[in-house]
């Protein structure tokens, strides 16, 4: 938290409708310098939540940075919303796309490797998993998974809704497994929602993590 302190502060209401007002209707390029500056603090925030050992935070904020622009750029001042409440979608978005993007490009990792157990000691791999038939995965296969190895794969590859509800349903969180409903519950969404939701997420890891001959 100590890296916010280095930028500016962020624009009060008032300041914020005068440089909106400024930039939008009397076309004021200061005044947009000013709104990209004074809501920097908000692209670093965002950036520090996908920050990892494959991201480095600079860049992050530097992809974060070009989110703000377009929500400046495309935000609507009689919508009556704050600037950050929409710029917030506009950043997370830019970072995320990218993150989907620089995956593809990176080494693959094997599914051979073990990453866990399952109920009788075995050592289990994401192969093992994507291998068996979806619905016996779903309902069967119970998993003590090491969980920063497979909490990294899970960062490259899922959207952060598709990676809560498989971190969920096979115990990567301190709440342990959960059923599909009670992660419906839990996300007040329906049960065949989380379902389909954690079926794409399993296809998509089968996509993404085997390796080509």
């Amino acid at each position: 938290m100590a890296a916010l302190k280095s930028f500016e502060k962020p624009l009060t209401p008032e300041e914020e409708i005068e440089y909106l007002t400024k930039f939008k209707i009397e076309n004021d390029k200061s005044a947009k310098d000013i709104l990209i500056e004074r809501n920097m603090r908000l692209v670093a925030y965002i950036a520090k939540k996908y920050n990892n050992s494959t991201e480095d935070q600079d860049d992050l904020i530097s992809i974060g940075t070009i989110g703000l622009i377009k929500a400046i750029e495309t935000y609507n001042i009689d919508k009556g919303t704050r600037l950050a409440t929409y710029a917030s979608r506009c950043i997370e978005n830019e970072i995320l796309m990218n993150i989907r993007s620089n995956k593809k490009n990176k080494s693959q990792v094997s599914l051979q490797d073990p990453i866990g157990t399952d109920k009788e000691g075995n050592e289990i791999s994401l192969l093992d998993i994507l291998g068996t038939d979806v619905n016996y995965v779903l309902d069967e296969v119970e998993l003590k998974v090491q969980v920063g190895k497979l909490y990294e794969q899970l960062n490259k590859i899922l959207t952060p809704r598709e990676r809560e509800i498989v971190q969920l349903r096979y115990g990567l969180t301190p709440y342990g497994y959960k059923t599909q409903r009670e992660i419906a519950q839990r996300l007040d969404i329906s049960r065949s929602y989380v379902s389909r939701i954690e079926k794409k997420a399993l296809k998509k890891l089968e996509k993404e993590l085997v390796q080509e001959n």
